[in-house]
């Protein structure tokens, strides 16, 4: 199977990937305005801080099932022989390295959500989970960019 192929056929996991990442930077963002404004239940809280973690260990189980399955072997080459092979050697391996830290930051934000306001007011940690939300969502957004890089130089790739 070619290059073409897996692009027009495997459509489908690369839009859950990256629809489970913008749920998921989109749950912490709703998150720091919660926890800026002490705004919503605790429960309602909890709820937001776990969506954000459950879509983005989705996004790396679908990320990663399509990485082993289909990138290493069909789309990497591709880059790597194109016109920009650093979008591989740079830009994904940095992409691989940083998303490993999205999931336990995010927990963290979840565990500290699970404490009662009037605990985490007293050992200060609402101001931890308002920054790591921040970062969490951050950080999101950053991959998702160095993902737009990545599909960028596989199809100049296919083109030159």
């Amino acid at each position: 199977m070619d290059f073409l192929t897996i692009i027009q056929s495997k459509p489908v996991l690369i839009g859950f990937h990256l629809g489970f990442a913008i749920i998921g930077i989109d749950a912490f963002l709703w998150l720091l305005g919660k926890l800026k404004d002490d705004g919503g239940s605790q429960k309602s809280t909890i709820i937001t801080a776990a969506v954000g973690v459950i879509s983005f260990i989705a996004s790396w189980i679908v990320g990663g099932y399509y990485y082993v399955v289909y990138y290493g072997a069909l789309v990497r080459p591709v880059i790597k022989s194109g016109l920009a092979p650093w979008a591989h050697n740079i830009i994904m391996e940095t992409k691989e390295h940083v998303f490993l830290f999205i999931v336990p930051l995010a927990m963290t934000v979840l565990f500290i959500t699970l404490l009662d306001k009037k605990e985490m007011e007293q050992l200060r940690l609402r101001r931890l989970a308002l920054w790591l939300s921040g970062v969490v969502a951050v950080l999101g957004l950053l991959i998702g960019a160095m993902g737009f890089i990545i599909s960028a130089a596989a199809r100049w790739g296919v083109i030159n």
